[in-house]
């Protein structure tokens, strides 16, 4: 696959296929080194993706250990894209809100009310997860025309 020099070369293709898609999944690895995976909804800011999760959950414990992640989304398998990221947790309260407000303005399906699921942004279980790319894959099958940008996360 070519590399890109800059984000902004895939940046259009990637929030375009991410942004619809909506759902991925991510692998973390546990303390014992096997990987886990699960689904979950981030959204993206550029080269910066935010997860809205719990903050005392099995991820916590699994980055606390190893902070890097991979995520994939195939909503179709002729056009993936995957992503590996190193995670690190947003406690700042200004941050917690910012990213509750995003994803409450976005329209469905990227946006949604995050109450029902963390009550409010200052709310100790709310977890804010930072995603900072070193690789991510724009792949496209046929034509083969896959497309990689490398971060320095």
């Amino acid at each position: 696959m070519p590399d890109v020099a800059q984000f902004t070369e895939i940046e259009a293709e990637f929030i375009a296929r991410v942004h619809h898609v909506v759902w991925c999944n991510l692998a973390t690895v546990d303390s014992l080194g096997r990987p886990r995976s699960r689904i979950v909804h981030p959204i993206w800011e550029g080269p910066t993706g935010w997860i809205a999760t719990h903050r005392h959950s099995f991820k916590n414990r699994h980055l606390e250990a190893n902070p890097h992640v991979s995520l994939a989304y195939i909503a179709d398998i002729a056009l993936p894209v995957y992503v590996d990221c190193r995670a690190t947790w947003a406690d700042d309260p200004a941050d917690k809100q910012r990213v509750w407000d995003l994803f409450s303005a976005a329209p469905p399906p990227l946006g949604y009310d995050p109450a029902p699921f963390f009550v409010a942004a200052d709310h100790p279980n709310f977890g804010v997860l930072r995603l900072t790319p070193w690789r991510i894959a724009v792949v496209t099958q046929s034509p083969p025309a896959s497309l990689v940008w490398r971060g320095t996360a």
